[in-house]
């Protein structure tokens, strides 16, 4: 599954999510969450019923954004949700892998009721949204098989801390939020999993997002949120590989491939060693080749 571009769709909304079908995102996140008032909830969830008996239809691999565990309504979300369609679910206001571990239990109940292999439901997780969640990155290294990726957000972060604003006035990341976004990415490598960006919020504001993107990707980000489907292209665009990055990457491991007790080689004057290996075979993966 590709986690380069994932774009949020209200649940609520056949018109959004019809043209979100044709924004080229890998996932679309469709939301019983933030997007939707609390006397829609039930409307949000009949309608992403049907868009879920749609996804033999679509190219993009749905994912639904469920309410936190804390509100009471998770289960009854996962209940609604949990058919055939479903690739996976992303998780707010997490405080650690005990959540996922507890929604995993559901999960595993509601594949068996609807016919849906074990594990088929991945799990995606926004990882900073509480102050108890930043004390407990490192525990999704033991969230199991169905964890894919490690988002984080600041909005709600910024909520239960106070903060005033959490950028700076040339546009950067206050420190508190600078912590949380190299945490998340720590967390994600740590746990072996896609490390997501969040969301840029200004959609009206390509070159900003692009300029963000790509400092995301060179800190290592693989993927991110998106809130717009005008942001998907650029997000596609800007996370994946060059011919260039992919061509080096092919020789790096074809190299190797035939020196197999090599720890270094020199390739174009330069020296590679098993760290550049790992990083190509990382390239190669985004490109979409084994």
């Amino acid at each position: 599954m590709r986690l380069r571009s994932l774009l949020f769709v209200p649940g609520d909304s056949d018109k959004k999510f019809a043209k979100a079908r044709e924004s080229g995102a890998d996932v679309l996140i469709l939301d019983l969450e933030d997007s939707v008032a609390p006397s829609m909830k039930d409307t949000a969830r009949e309608m992403v019923q049907g868009w879920l008996d749609q996804a033999g239809e679509v190219e993009p691999a749905l994912f639904v954004r469920i309410n936190p565990l804390d509100t009471g309504l998770t289960l009854a979300d996962l209940s609604a949700v949990v058919r055939p369609g479903l690739a996976g679910i992303l998780v707010p206001k997490a405080n650690g892998a005990h959540d996922i571990e507890r929604i995993g239990h559901y999960l595993d109940a509601l594949e068996q009721r609807s016919g849906i292999a074990p594990g088929t439901v991945k799990i995606a997780v926004v990882s900073t949204e509480t102050p108890a969640a930043m004390f407990a990155l490192g525990s999704y290294q033991q969230a199991g098989e169905r964890l894919v990726g490690l988002t984080w957000g600041a909005e709600d972060l910024g909520a239960a801390i106070g903060i005033t604003d959490n950028k700076e006035p040339d546009g950067s990341w206050t420190f508190p939020y600078q912590v949380a976004r190299a945490q998340c990415l720590f967390a994600a490598a740590a746990a072996g999993v896609a490390p997501l960006d969040t969301l840029y919020a200004n959609f009206k504001d390509p070159e900003g997002l692009e300029a963000d993107c790509r400092r995301a990707r060179r800190d290592g980000f693989t993927g991110r949120v998106a809130i717009h489907p005008a942001q998907v292209e650029t997000i596609n665009s800007c996370f994946s590989p060059s011919e260039e990055e992919v061509a080096f990457a092919r020789r790096v491991v074809d190299a190797f491939a035939a020196n197999p007790d090599a720890g270094t080689l020199g390739i174009d004057g330069k020296m590679v060693d098993i760290p550049h290996l790992v990083a190509a075979r990382k390239t190669l993966a985004a490109a979409g080749e084994a």
